[in-house]
């Protein structure tokens, strides 16, 4: 590692593989705020390489505002980088997130913050975080295939049904997994039409009986899009949970 950048760096990219989308792009908090904990952003888009993580960029710059240390993750995914790709790449860039945090003396809590797909990233790896926000959520994989959600999504990336491979659909799907006592928040729209509310209402059935702090936060206009603008209705409610959150 390198020694602790200065308050004026503004972001500082580290590998955690050989592959070119195997990085972390680390933020420091403006103004040379010491930071309350480390953020990890997990971008969505239906496991589809021209999706990357700059699509959460807006959020990592509200959290950097409100004395938070990111850590943007890019990660494997698109066809040629078939599952459990992408979830062996979260694994290890949170690994790295945490070694980096420890190497920098950032103290505080470590915070995973998903949409989408990024949100079943950040849910199956909850165990390697102090919380989690999951931002419309991909939750059952094998429902994602069957409504074929995301312009078929499913079987565009996994290339088969969940009856031809039954346990690549659950080993994928967080609804299938054993859960953490990670403390989750969910935030989800009604009207989004890309992953639909009922997924999220379904999943928090599942999860509340086994995580002890499990919520899920609805929102009457909160489009999938909108799901990672800072400026919509959600965020501050997410800042808040993340604010309450301690260090394990």
């Amino acid at each position: 590692m390198r020694p602790v950048p200065s308050p004026s760096s503004a972001t500082e990219e580290l590998a955690y593989g050989s592959d070119e989308d195997q990085q972390v792009s680390f933020g420091w908090p403006d103004s040379g705020r010491v930071p309350r904990g480390v953020v990890a952003l997990i971008h969505g888009g239906y496991w589809r390489s021209r999706y990357d993580a700059s699509l959460m960029d807006p959020l990592a710059g509200s959290l950097r505002e409100n004395g938070w240390m990111t850590a943007n993750i890019e990660y494997r995914r698109g066809r040629s980088n078939p599952w459990p790709a992408p979830l062996v790449d979260i694994r290890a860039a949170l690994v790295l997130v945490r070694d980096y945090a420890r190497a920098k003396s950032v103290g505080g809590p470590r915070i995973s913050v998903g949409h989408s797909v990024g949100g079943q990233l950040a849910l199956l790896t909850a165990e390697l975080t102090d919380g989690v926000v999951a931002l419309a959520p991909v939750t059952d994989v094998g429902r994602t295939y069957r409504e074929k959600l995301g312009e078929d999504a499913a079987l565009e990336y996994f290339g088969a049904s969940p009856e031809l491979a039954p346990s690549l659909y659950r080993e994928a799907s967080p609804t299938q997994q054993p859960l953490s006592d990670t403390p989750l928040l969910i935030l989800h729209g009604i009207n989004d039409d890309r992953v639909p509310i009922s997924h999220s209402r379904d999943f928090m059935a599942v999860a509340q009986p086994q995580v002890s702090r499990a919520e899920l936060i609805e929102y009457e206009q909160l489009s999938h899009r909108d799901a990672i603008d800072p400026a919509a209705v959600h965020w501050s409610d997410a800042l808040t949970w993340i604010a309450a959150i301690t260090a394990s």
